[in-house]
């Protein structure tokens, strides 16, 4: 560190301002004694898109607002380059995700206990996932009433919808009426949105906003982390602060009396640590950084869902494409405008089924269906024909990648390899997968409306062709976790404990995803939401909360 660098002084810093950030900020600063700074790459969250509901669509590969990451060409996906979206600005992914909000299954928490995660059950985590939700439909104890995330139904779907509902009924799935709030096995639902009113609920909006003047409570964007400053050797060694580059090329150190704590997520979480010389020494000498810290596990155990999608062309009944374009799209802009409702409320699908291919002993599949569909099968631009799209994904892949670092300029980008498909569960999975949707498709209540399939069409009848599809065709669905998982013991490659203290580091934790030893078979922002809030507790030495109604969920 240069003498010439400004030195500030806080009690947290906390770098990266996206889900788990916001969290951290809003509850490490509420008692107004200990001073925290939050520090944030990107800028404010202004931009409109970002507010509308289905604006999400544009935001994907927004230069500004998200990183811009791709994978590294994958040799079971048809050696492509996927766009791997991660949000850049205050709320982070919350900011540009398609505002689905879905709870885990119950054994995705327990499993990580049963890793080596103590006290991390699903009983213990239930109040958490309470804690930071106010579902907007009634009262029901497994429910939050009081959080900064606001959680509702979907408002006024398309007609489409309600015969795929009953579709899959017909295939034997039960309906419920609260998929976050009951045991769930092969089923059929409609998802929940992070929206209050006619905007997205993100972590900024819900937890940041109503605190950002709080005079112990500093939000600084446009700040980029070069490193996470380290003193000390042995037992001794300590993380003392953060290292930071303004966008005119001023360089600031912000030191923390407390704890460093990486809120940057799955990709910028690993990133970080192997710039500041924490990680694998094999990837450090590669990359020309010099080790400081031996930490094997960082930036491996990388797990995403691969998502997939079916198109059909439907007839007789309302789908989205048909009010996505020329004057029908004016009306839904004005209705958007005069009421909150229309088209532009609606997240990246409506529809959501839990549905089992017989290759595991639980639900294995999770289908997003959009009364819409999108052109050559991915999010972005709706057909202008009336159309419905299904998405699958494997809810537990076996598949595990990699992100690191290959070159030790804070400016590089790390090479994102999530190694999708290349277990040969996940492979045949998918294919058993499209087979459920396409029978769902076929069943009495939906197969009057569907003209035909169109994506990947009657053509691809073998598993083969099937799988080629998948491996052509298939995406993230924006759910990367696990390359700074938590665990026991560093030498099998974990890297934070159960309290989520960094191995071998004192002063120095991580809140993100990227802790997840496994992800969850589900969506997983509202398990980002959870960690961060059970985190905020430890750092408080607060008890941890519990509820009598944790065995209900």
């Amino acid at each position: 560190m240069a003498s010439s660098e400004p030195v500030e002084l806080t009690d947290y810093v906390i770098v990266g301002a996206g889900t788990a950030g916001c969290v951290l900020a809003n509850r490490l600063s509420a008692d107004g004694t200990s001073q925290v700074q939050l520090v944030e790459a990107g800028g404010r969250d202004r931009h409109p898109m970002i507010h509308i509901p289905a604006g999400f669509m544009r935001l994907l590969d927004h230069p500004e607002i998200t990183w811009s990451y791709k994978t590294a060409p994958g040799a079971e996906t048809g050696g492509r380059q996927i766009l791997f979206p991660r949000g850049r600005g205050l709320g982070g992914s919350s900011s540009i995700n398609g505002l689905l909000y879905v709870r885990p299954l119950p054994s995705d928490i327990d499993g990580w206990e049963a890793q080596g995660a103590q006290g991390w059950s699903y009983e213990n985590c239930l109040p958490y996932y309470i804690k930071c939700e106010t579902w907007q439909d009634g009262a029901d104890p497994r429910r939050g009433h009081d959080g900064p995330i606001k959680v509702t139904r979907v408002l006024a779907p398309p007609p489409v919808c309600a015969q795929v509902v009953k579709a899959g009924q017909e295939l034997g799935l039960e309906f419920l009426d609260d998929p976050n709030a009951t045991t769930r096995g092969p089923s059929i639902w409609y998802y929940q949105q992070t929206r209050q009113g006619r905007v997205r609920s993100s972590a900024a909006r819900g937890y940041l906003w109503p605190v950002a003047g709080r005079p112990n409570l500093a939000v600084r964007t446009g700040l980029q982390v070069l490193r996470v400053l380290i003193e000390g050797e042995g037992p001794a060694r300590r993380a003392v602060g953060i290292e930071c580059r303004h966008a005119d090329g001023r360089v600031t150190v912000i030191k923390a009396r407390k704890e460093v704590i990486l809120s940057a997520g799955v990709i910028g979480t690993p990133r970080l640590l192997e710039l500041s010389g924490v990680g694998d020494p094999d990837v450090l000498d590669n990359a020309g950084i010099a080790t400081q810290v031996a930490l094997r596990g960082v930036g491996k155990n990388l797990q995403d869902h691969y998502v997939t999608r079916l198109c059909f062309r439907i007839k007789g009944i309302a789908t989205a494409n048909e009010r996505a374009h020329g004057a029908a799209l004016a009306g839904e802009v004005a209705k958007y405008v005069l009421s909150g409702s229309g088209i532009l409320t609606y997240s990246a699908a409506v529809v959501g089924v839990f549905a089992s291919t017989g290759l595991a002993d639980r639900p294995d599949i999770q289908c997003v269906i959009a009364p819409g569909s999108f052109k050559e099968g991915r999010i972005g631009e709706l057909e202008d024909l009336p159309g419905l799209s299904l998405g699958v994904w494997q809810m537990r892949p076996e598949s595990r990648g990699s992100v690191h670092m290959t070159s030790k300029d804070p400016g590089s980008a790390p090479v994102i390899d999530p190694a999708y498909l290349s277990h040969a569960v996940d492979r045949a999975t998918v294919v058993e997968g499209l087979r459920i949707g396409r029978r769902l498709a076929e069943q009495p209540s939906l197969a009057p409306y569907v003209v035909n399939e169109t994506l990947p069409g009657a053509q691809a009848v073998a598993d083969e062709a099937l799988l080629k599809y998948a491996r052509d065709n298939g995406s993230t669905v924006y759910h990367g976790v696990g390359t700074c998982r938590m665990g026991p013991d560093a030498s099998e490659g974990c890297v934070v404990d159960s309290e989520l203290r960094v191995h071998g580091i004192q002063g120095l934790r991580i809140v993100d995803g990227s802790i997840m030893p496994t992800v969850t078979s589900t969506n997983t922002n509202a398990t980002v939401l959870m960690i961060a809030e059970r985190a905020a507790d430890m750092l408080l030495n607060k008890a941890p909360q519990r509820t009598a109604q944790a065995h209900a969920a």
